[in-house]
Protein backbone atom coordinates (compact mmCIF):
# COMPACT_ATOMS: atom_id res chain seq x y z
CA UNK A 1 0.00 0.00 0.00
CA UNK A 2 1.18 3.74 -1.10
CA UNK A 3 1.45 5.68 2.35
CA UNK A 4 2.16 9.74 2.11
CA UNK A 5 2.82 10.18 5.52
CA UNK A 6 6.11 11.25 7.08
CA UNK A 7 8.06 9.88 8.98
CA UNK A 8 8.32 11.34 13.03
CA UNK A 9 11.96 12.55 11.50
CA UNK A 10 10.45 13.75 8.42
CA UNK A 11 7.76 15.50 10.28
CA UNK A 12 10.42 17.28 12.85
CA UNK A 13 12.59 18.45 9.88
CA UNK A 14 9.93 20.16 8.15
CA UNK A 15 8.76 21.80 11.34
CA UNK A 16 12.33 22.45 12.34
CA UNK A 17 12.69 24.22 8.72
CA UNK A 18 9.99 26.19 8.24
CA UNK A 19 10.44 27.62 12.35
CA UNK A 20 13.46 28.82 11.22
CA UNK A 21 12.39 30.06 7.77
CA UNK A 22 9.75 31.87 9.34
CA UNK A 23 11.90 33.22 12.01
CA UNK A 24 15.20 34.05 11.10
CA UNK A 25 14.57 34.21 6.80
CA UNK A 26 11.12 35.85 5.87
CA UNK A 27 11.85 38.93 7.88
CA UNK A 28 15.34 39.50 6.21
CA UNK A 29 14.62 38.43 2.66
CA UNK A 30 13.59 41.81 1.43
CA UNK A 31 16.69 43.38 3.32
CA UNK A 32 19.08 40.96 1.58
CA UNK A 33 17.10 41.33 -1.34
CA UNK A 34 17.89 45.16 -2.06
CA UNK A 35 21.53 44.98 -0.87
CA UNK A 36 22.25 41.83 -2.91
CA UNK A 37 24.09 40.79 -0.20
CA UNK A 38 25.82 37.23 1.05
CA UNK A 39 23.70 36.34 4.64
CA UNK A 40 26.85 34.93 6.49
CA UNK A 41 24.83 35.38 9.81
CA UNK A 42 21.81 33.22 8.47
CA UNK A 43 24.66 30.82 7.06
CA UNK A 44 25.91 30.23 10.13
CA UNK A 45 23.29 30.05 12.35
CA UNK A 46 21.61 27.00 9.83
CA UNK A 47 24.84 25.74 10.42
CA UNK A 48 24.30 24.80 14.19
CA UNK A 49 21.12 23.45 13.20
CA UNK A 50 22.38 21.41 10.31
CA UNK A 51 21.10 23.12 7.07
CA UNK A 52 24.10 23.28 4.79
CA UNK A 53 27.10 21.50 4.80
CA UNK A 54 27.84 22.07 8.56
CA UNK A 55 30.74 20.91 10.42
CA UNK A 56 28.23 18.99 12.70
CA UNK A 57 26.64 16.91 10.04
CA UNK A 58 24.40 17.57 7.36
CA UNK A 59 20.65 17.02 6.76
CA UNK A 60 20.78 17.69 3.01
CA UNK A 61 22.55 13.84 3.30
CA UNK A 62 18.86 12.88 4.02
CA UNK A 63 20.32 10.81 7.06
CA UNK A 64 18.33 7.49 5.89
CA UNK A 65 15.28 9.28 4.17
CA UNK A 66 15.54 10.85 0.52
CA UNK A 67 12.67 12.79 1.10
CA UNK A 68 14.43 14.97 3.79
CA UNK A 69 16.32 17.18 1.19
CA UNK A 70 13.54 18.32 -0.78
CA UNK A 71 11.19 19.11 2.55
CA UNK A 72 14.33 20.87 3.69
CA UNK A 73 14.87 22.86 0.74
CA UNK A 74 10.81 23.42 0.27
CA UNK A 75 10.58 24.86 3.55
CA UNK A 76 13.91 27.12 3.63
CA UNK A 77 12.88 28.63 0.16
CA UNK A 78 9.41 29.38 1.17
CA UNK A 79 11.13 32.03 3.53
CA UNK A 80 13.47 33.11 0.51
CA UNK A 81 15.19 31.08 -2.29
CA UNK A 82 18.03 33.45 -2.58
CA UNK A 83 19.07 32.81 0.89
CA UNK A 84 17.81 29.28 1.13
CA UNK A 85 20.21 28.59 -2.03
CA UNK A 86 22.93 30.98 -0.28
CA UNK A 87 22.46 28.29 3.13
CA UNK A 88 22.89 24.99 0.87
CA UNK A 89 25.06 27.17 -1.80
CA UNK A 90 27.74 24.39 -1.13
CA UNK A 91 25.83 21.53 -2.03
CA UNK A 92 26.23 21.27 -5.81
CA UNK A 93 30.35 20.90 -5.22
CA UNK A 94 29.67 18.45 -2.47
CA UNK A 95 27.88 16.57 -4.58
CA UNK A 96 30.72 16.71 -7.05
CA UNK A 97 33.08 15.75 -4.79
CA UNK A 98 30.71 12.89 -3.41
CA UNK A 99 30.04 11.28 -6.99
CA UNK A 100 33.61 11.82 -8.27
CA UNK A 101 35.83 12.23 -5.24
CA UNK A 102 37.85 8.67 -3.66
CA UNK A 103 37.31 8.37 0.11
CA UNK A 104 40.31 10.36 1.00
CA UNK A 105 39.22 13.40 -1.65
CA UNK A 106 35.70 13.63 0.34
CA UNK A 107 36.53 13.36 3.65
CA UNK A 108 39.26 16.29 2.68
CA UNK A 109 37.34 18.47 0.70
CA UNK A 110 34.36 17.83 2.56
CA UNK A 111 35.68 19.23 5.49
CA UNK A 112 37.08 22.23 3.91
CA UNK A 113 33.71 23.86 2.53
CA UNK A 114 31.59 23.19 6.05
CA UNK A 115 30.45 25.68 8.01
CA UNK A 116 29.98 26.05 11.77
CA UNK A 117 28.53 28.79 14.17
CA UNK A 118 31.95 30.30 13.96
CA UNK A 119 32.71 30.55 10.31
CA UNK A 120 31.69 30.32 7.08
CA UNK A 121 33.37 27.69 4.33
CA UNK A 122 31.94 27.90 1.21
CA UNK A 123 32.33 25.68 -1.79
CA UNK A 124 31.76 26.37 -6.09
CA UNK A 125 30.89 23.94 -8.64
CA UNK A 126 32.00 25.23 -11.68
CA UNK A 127 30.83 23.59 -14.98
CA UNK A 128 29.00 26.54 -17.08
CA UNK A 129 30.73 28.93 -19.39
CA UNK A 130 30.06 31.58 -21.81
CA UNK A 131 30.08 28.90 -24.12
CA UNK A 132 29.16 25.90 -22.46
CA UNK A 133 25.58 26.67 -20.70
CA UNK A 134 23.45 23.63 -22.08
CA UNK A 135 25.84 22.01 -24.75
CA UNK A 136 28.15 21.14 -20.83
CA UNK A 137 30.38 18.68 -24.05
CA UNK A 138 31.23 21.89 -25.45
CA UNK A 139 33.29 23.03 -22.44
CA UNK A 140 36.69 25.06 -23.58
CA UNK A 141 38.35 24.99 -20.08
CA UNK A 142 41.56 22.98 -20.42
CA UNK A 143 43.54 21.11 -18.15
CA UNK A 144 47.26 20.02 -19.14
CA UNK A 145 49.57 17.67 -17.01
CA UNK A 146 52.69 18.94 -16.82
CA UNK A 147 54.82 16.09 -14.37
CA UNK A 148 52.86 16.10 -11.21
CA UNK A 149 50.98 19.12 -11.62
CA UNK A 150 47.98 20.00 -13.78
CA UNK A 151 47.57 23.55 -15.23
CA UNK A 152 44.08 24.83 -15.87
CA UNK A 153 43.07 27.71 -18.09
CA UNK A 154 39.64 28.88 -19.11
CA UNK A 155 36.65 30.85 -17.70
CA UNK A 156 33.65 29.76 -16.16
CA UNK A 157 30.49 31.77 -16.12
CA UNK A 158 27.45 32.22 -13.37
CA UNK A 159 29.09 30.12 -10.60
CA UNK A 160 27.44 29.97 -7.41
CA UNK A 161 29.90 31.37 -5.09
CA UNK A 162 32.26 31.89 -7.76
CA UNK A 163 34.72 34.55 -6.23
CA UNK A 164 33.98 34.05 -2.47
CA UNK A 165 34.07 30.40 -2.48
CA UNK A 166 37.23 28.54 -0.36
CA UNK A 167 37.05 25.28 -2.75
CA UNK A 168 36.03 25.51 -6.80
CA UNK A 169 35.19 22.08 -8.37
CA UNK A 170 36.35 23.10 -11.79
CA UNK A 171 35.43 20.53 -15.12
CA UNK A 172 37.76 20.89 -17.86
CA UNK A 173 39.06 19.18 -20.27
CA UNK A 174 42.02 16.90 -20.73
CA UNK A 175 41.63 14.98 -23.54
CA UNK A 176 39.14 16.17 -26.50
CA UNK A 177 39.61 13.04 -28.85
CA UNK A 178 37.96 11.42 -25.88
CA UNK A 179 34.95 13.74 -25.80
CA UNK A 180 32.91 13.11 -22.21
CA UNK A 181 35.49 11.05 -21.10
CA UNK A 182 38.23 13.47 -21.93
CA UNK A 183 36.38 15.75 -19.41
CA UNK A 184 37.63 15.75 -15.68
CA UNK A 185 36.87 17.36 -11.95
CA UNK A 186 39.53 19.51 -10.33
CA UNK A 187 40.36 20.81 -6.91
CA UNK A 188 41.52 24.20 -6.98
CA UNK A 189 41.54 26.42 -3.43
CA UNK A 190 41.37 29.87 -2.91
CA UNK A 191 44.28 31.56 -3.08
CA UNK A 192 45.75 29.19 -5.50
CA UNK A 193 48.00 31.55 -8.07
CA UNK A 194 45.85 31.75 -11.49
CA UNK A 195 42.57 31.44 -9.79
CA UNK A 196 41.43 34.86 -10.69
CA UNK A 197 38.17 37.02 -9.98
CA UNK A 198 35.63 37.63 -12.73
CA UNK A 199 32.61 39.38 -13.07
CA UNK A 200 29.83 39.53 -10.39
CA UNK A 201 26.90 39.51 -11.72
CA UNK A 202 23.92 41.61 -10.50
CA UNK A 203 20.38 39.51 -10.97
CA UNK A 204 17.19 39.64 -11.56
CA UNK A 205 16.50 37.74 -8.48
CA UNK A 206 17.86 35.16 -5.82
CA UNK A 207 19.92 38.12 -5.16
CA UNK A 208 21.06 36.84 -1.75
CA UNK A 209 23.18 34.16 -3.76
CA UNK A 210 26.52 35.31 -4.91
CA UNK A 211 27.00 34.53 -8.62
CA UNK A 212 30.16 35.55 -10.77
CA UNK A 213 32.54 34.43 -13.44
CA UNK A 214 35.74 32.72 -12.33
CA UNK A 215 39.40 32.96 -14.52
CA UNK A 216 41.73 30.24 -14.81
CA UNK A 217 45.03 31.86 -15.98
CA UNK A 218 47.68 28.92 -16.00
CA UNK A 219 46.49 28.18 -12.45
CA UNK A 220 48.81 24.98 -11.81
CA UNK A 221 47.50 22.58 -9.08
CA UNK A 222 48.78 18.93 -7.79
CA UNK A 223 47.87 16.32 -9.79
CA UNK A 224 46.12 15.01 -6.84
CA UNK A 225 43.60 18.00 -6.39
CA UNK A 226 42.03 15.64 -10.10
CA UNK A 227 38.64 13.96 -8.30
CA UNK A 228 38.40 10.56 -8.89
CA UNK A 229 42.61 9.52 -7.36
CA UNK A 230 44.34 9.30 -10.54
CA UNK A 231 46.78 6.83 -10.18
CA UNK A 232 50.53 8.67 -9.34
CA UNK A 233 52.40 8.96 -12.74
CA UNK A 234 49.48 9.72 -14.65
CA UNK A 235 46.35 8.21 -16.03
CA UNK A 236 42.95 9.28 -15.14
CA UNK A 237 41.11 6.86 -12.88
CA UNK A 238 38.03 8.99 -11.89
CA UNK A 239 34.00 9.38 -14.16
CA UNK A 240 35.32 12.42 -15.47
CA UNK A 241 31.92 14.14 -17.10
CA UNK A 242 29.54 11.83 -16.11
CA UNK A 243 30.19 13.14 -12.16
CA UNK A 244 28.75 16.23 -13.26
CA UNK A 245 25.95 14.80 -14.78
CA UNK A 246 25.24 12.34 -11.84
CA UNK A 247 25.49 15.24 -9.90
CA UNK A 248 22.78 17.24 -12.06
CA UNK A 249 20.50 14.64 -12.19
CA UNK A 250 21.03 14.06 -8.27
CA UNK A 251 20.16 17.65 -7.48
CA UNK A 252 17.34 17.84 -10.12
CA UNK A 253 14.60 16.94 -7.49
CA UNK A 254 16.36 19.29 -4.79
CA UNK A 255 15.95 21.97 -7.46
CA UNK A 256 12.31 21.15 -7.91
CA UNK A 257 11.55 21.69 -4.33
CA UNK A 258 13.06 24.91 -4.03
CA UNK A 259 10.94 26.26 -6.86
CA UNK A 260 8.15 24.37 -5.04
CA UNK A 261 8.91 26.60 -1.97
CA UNK A 262 7.95 29.61 -4.35
CA UNK A 263 5.14 28.55 -5.45
CA UNK A 264 3.85 27.41 -2.29
CA UNK A 265 5.10 31.07 -0.28
CA UNK A 266 3.05 33.14 -3.19
CA UNK A 267 -0.09 30.81 -3.38
CA UNK A 268 -0.65 31.17 0.73
CA UNK A 269 0.33 34.94 0.40
CA UNK A 270 -2.62 35.41 -2.32
CA UNK A 271 -5.08 33.08 -0.67
CA UNK A 272 -4.67 35.07 2.43
CA UNK A 273 -4.76 38.22 0.10
CA UNK A 274 -7.95 37.32 -1.11
CA UNK A 275 -10.02 35.92 1.99
CA UNK A 276 -9.18 39.61 3.14
CA UNK A 277 -9.68 41.85 1.16
CA UNK A 278 -13.35 43.10 0.49
CA UNK A 279 -14.79 44.62 -2.93
CA UNK A 280 -18.65 45.17 -3.60
CA UNK A 281 -19.48 44.10 0.02
CA UNK A 282 -17.48 41.21 0.20
CA UNK A 283 -14.48 38.91 0.14
CA UNK A 284 -12.80 38.68 -3.50
CA UNK A 285 -12.62 35.24 -2.59
CA UNK A 286 -16.20 34.96 -3.40
CA UNK A 287 -15.66 35.74 -6.74
CA UNK A 288 -15.36 32.89 -9.21
CA UNK A 289 -12.37 34.21 -11.39
CA UNK A 290 -10.32 34.43 -8.28
CA UNK A 291 -11.73 31.55 -6.36
CA UNK A 292 -10.91 29.89 -9.77
CA UNK A 293 -7.49 31.07 -9.63
CA UNK A 294 -6.79 30.43 -6.14
CA UNK A 295 -7.92 26.50 -6.85
CA UNK A 296 -5.71 26.00 -9.96
CA UNK A 297 -2.81 27.51 -7.94
CA UNK A 298 -3.67 25.12 -5.11
CA UNK A 299 -3.74 21.94 -7.46
CA UNK A 300 -0.72 23.22 -9.68
CA UNK A 301 1.60 23.18 -5.81
CA UNK A 302 0.35 19.65 -4.70
CA UNK A 303 0.95 18.54 -8.14
CA UNK A 304 4.75 19.65 -8.04
CA UNK A 305 5.02 18.30 -4.61
CA UNK A 306 4.08 15.06 -5.60
CA UNK A 307 6.52 15.49 -8.38
CA UNK A 308 9.36 16.17 -6.64
CA UNK A 309 9.05 13.67 -4.20
CA UNK A 310 8.56 10.84 -6.07
CA UNK A 311 11.89 11.84 -7.49
CA UNK A 312 13.35 12.03 -4.47
CA UNK A 313 12.08 8.89 -3.29
CA UNK A 314 13.08 7.26 -6.24
CA UNK A 315 16.62 8.43 -6.16
CA UNK A 316 16.71 6.96 -2.35
CA UNK A 317 15.26 3.74 -3.71
CA UNK A 318 17.91 3.55 -6.33
CA UNK A 319 15.42 3.14 -9.03
CA UNK A 320 15.91 3.47 -12.28
CA UNK A 321 15.11 7.16 -13.94
CA UNK A 322 13.56 5.63 -16.76
CA UNK A 323 11.35 8.46 -17.51
CA UNK A 324 13.72 11.02 -16.56
CA UNK A 325 11.34 11.48 -13.51
CA UNK A 326 14.05 13.82 -11.97
CA UNK A 327 14.00 15.89 -15.09
CA UNK A 328 10.07 15.89 -14.93
CA UNK A 329 10.05 17.36 -11.29
CA UNK A 330 12.32 20.04 -11.94
CA UNK A 331 10.44 21.00 -15.08
CA UNK A 332 7.30 20.85 -13.47
CA UNK A 333 7.96 22.13 -10.28
CA UNK A 334 9.45 25.25 -11.73
CA UNK A 335 7.41 25.95 -14.43
CA UNK A 336 4.50 26.05 -11.41
CA UNK A 337 5.89 28.38 -9.79
CA UNK A 338 6.62 31.02 -12.44
CA UNK A 339 2.83 30.27 -13.38
CA UNK A 340 1.40 30.56 -10.09
CA UNK A 341 4.01 33.72 -8.82
CA UNK A 342 2.60 35.63 -11.87
CA UNK A 343 -0.93 34.88 -10.54
CA UNK A 344 -0.76 35.47 -7.06
CA UNK A 345 0.75 39.15 -8.16
CA UNK A 346 -3.03 39.26 -10.51
CA UNK A 347 -4.72 38.13 -7.66
CA UNK A 348 -3.08 41.47 -5.50
CA UNK A 349 -3.66 43.10 -8.53
CA UNK A 350 -2.03 46.78 -8.40
CA UNK A 351 -0.61 45.96 -4.82
CA UNK A 352 0.99 43.08 -6.09
CA UNK A 353 2.69 45.28 -8.20
CA UNK A 354 4.22 47.04 -5.00
CA UNK A 355 7.09 45.99 -3.26
CA UNK A 356 5.18 46.70 -0.36
CA UNK A 357 4.63 42.77 -0.77
CA UNK A 358 6.75 39.91 -1.29
CA UNK A 359 4.99 38.32 -4.76
CA UNK A 360 7.32 40.57 -7.06
CA UNK A 361 9.89 39.42 -5.42
CA UNK A 362 8.85 35.62 -5.71
CA UNK A 363 8.15 36.31 -9.69
CA UNK A 364 12.02 37.59 -9.94
CA UNK A 365 13.18 34.74 -7.82
CA UNK A 366 11.46 31.80 -9.61
CA UNK A 367 12.23 32.38 -13.09
CA UNK A 368 16.02 31.62 -12.58
CA UNK A 369 14.38 27.82 -11.55
CA UNK A 370 13.35 27.76 -15.45
CA UNK A 371 17.11 28.23 -16.36
CA UNK A 372 19.70 26.92 -14.30
CA UNK A 373 20.54 23.24 -13.49
CA UNK A 374 19.57 22.46 -16.95
CA UNK A 375 17.38 24.80 -18.98
CA UNK A 376 13.11 23.39 -19.10
CA UNK A 377 13.64 22.80 -22.83
CA UNK A 378 16.38 20.68 -21.97
CA UNK A 379 14.65 18.67 -19.35
CA UNK A 380 11.86 18.41 -22.19
CA UNK A 381 14.66 17.17 -24.67
CA UNK A 382 15.87 14.36 -21.94
CA UNK A 383 12.56 13.53 -20.95
CA UNK A 384 11.29 12.89 -24.83
CA UNK A 385 13.90 10.69 -25.28
CA UNK A 386 13.68 9.06 -22.13
CA UNK A 387 9.71 7.73 -23.48
CA UNK A 388 10.96 6.93 -26.80
CA UNK A 389 12.95 4.55 -25.45
CA UNK A 390 10.62 2.66 -23.81
CA UNK A 391 9.42 -0.43 -24.77
CA UNK A 392 5.99 -0.42 -26.43
CA UNK A 393 2.90 -1.97 -23.81
CA UNK A 394 1.30 -4.46 -25.69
Amino acid sequence: MVSFALTDEERLVQQTAHDFAKREIRPVAAYYDEREEVPYAIIKKAAVVRFGISREGSLLDGGGSSLVPVILAEELSWGCAGIALAINSSGLAGAAIMATGSPEQREKWMAAIASDANEVHLGAMCLTEPDAGSDVANIQTSARRDGDDYILNGEKQFITNGNIADVHVVFATEDRSKGWGGIGAYVIPRGTPGLEEGTTWKKMGIRASHTANVVLNECRIPAENKLGAAPKGGGSAGPGALGALMTLERTRPVVGAYALGIGRAAYEYALDYARDRVQFGKSIMKNQGISFMLADMAMAVDSARLMVWRAAWMAGANAPYLQAEGSMAKAFASDMAMKVTVDAVQVLGGQGFMRDHPVEKWVRDAKIFQIFEGTNQIQRMVIGRAIEALPKKN
